[in-house]
């Protein structure tokens, strides 16, 4: 359905707006660049100010005549979520893509005292759609992208213990992490359609794409050689953060992307043009969906009008 599908394929997106979380580097700023080289109004939401600055000023100097502004987001904390929501200076929201995320981090905790990965990988995102929902109504046939990983195959969630507090596997944790951002997709794109809602809420993940995602956790912990053999494993194995971006772009952009779908690389979940992905039966199970929504509802104090 999407081979040879490539950045020169995103169709025309003049007159819309669109935030991308994360936009500040790796895949979430490629996605942002091309979203502006298209014609978009892109809102880098990015939790580092002078990180931020600087992928506005790649961007305008990649694409001469881009529209690219910053809008400093941390979606570790709820109070800067909820801002970011009261100051978004537009009435309306063509796309939101909910990219940033963390990665097999040492255990932490985020403002709000939820387990780190949990917190900022799905818990975030969840309260900034929710306080978005209204411009994203606005627009129409809007749509909502959240990149997940396939790396949620490590681990169903464990709605008894959300915060990882009984014991703690980073690796085990991220997965979890990675399979509430598909279980949010289903549940969200469930009651979008149960409300009569043109929002198209979608998922996608990039494979194995050389970012600073994977290196940030062993340089939080000081393991040098660890650092440098991922960095190798980046330069060698992995594909460029452009080609990682793809499947993203495809969910974002391309037409008759179907609600609840899951956009990956073609190749074995690596590399290779944008192409339906493989996902775990328990991204798409609609008690379990209920059950995620109602507990991110009450741990963000965020409900959705009308859903």
């Amino acid at each position: 359905m999407t081979q040879g599908w490539s950045a020169q394929d995103i169709p025309d997106q003049s007159g819309r707006t669109a935030v991308v979380t994360g936009a500040n580097s790796g895949i979430g700023l490629v996605t942002a660049r091309e979203l502006a080289r298209r014609g978009a109004r892109v809102v880098l939401a990015c939790r580092s100010e002078t990180r931020g600055r600087e992928a506005e000023d790649h961007i305008r100097s990649e694409v001469p005549g881009a529209e690219g502004e910053f809008r400093q987001l941390d979606l570790a904390d709820l109070a800067s979520v909820r801002e970011f929501a009261a100051k978004f200076p537009y009435e309306r929201l063509d796309l939101l893509v909910n990219n940033a995320g963390v990665m097999a981090l040492p255990q932490g905790r985020t403002a709000d005292g939820f387990e780190t990965q949990f917190g900022v990988n799905h818990l975030g995102h969840f309260a900034l759609t929710g306080l978005l929902l209204p411009r994203l109504r606005a627009a129409g046939a809007a749509r909502v992208v959240s990149v997940s990983s396939g790396m949620h195959a490590l681990a169903n969630i464990d709605i008894g213990d959300l915060n990882s507090e009984r014991h703690y596997r980073r690796w085990i944790v991220y997965g979890r992490s990675k399979s509430a951002n598909l279980l949010f997709i289903h549940e969200l794109a469930r009651r979008l359609r149960a409300a009569g809602s043109d929002i198209v809420a979608a998922a996608a993940h990039p494979g194995y794409a050389a970012t600073n995602l994977q290196t940030r956790a062993v340089r939080m912990e000081g393991r040098r050689a660890a650092e440098r053999i991922v960095e190798l494993g980046n330069r060698i194995v992995a594909q460029p953060a452009e080609a990682g971006a793809l499947p993203t772009l495809y969910a974002a952009t391309a037409p008759g992307v179907r609600p609840d779908s899951f956009t990956g690389p073609s190749l074995m979940m690596w590399r290779g043009a944008p192409a339906k992905s493989w996902r775990a039966r328990w991204t798409l199970n609609d008690v379990a969906g209920e059950r995620l929504w109602a507990a991110s509802e009450q741990l963000t104090g965020v409900t959705y009008e009308a859903l």
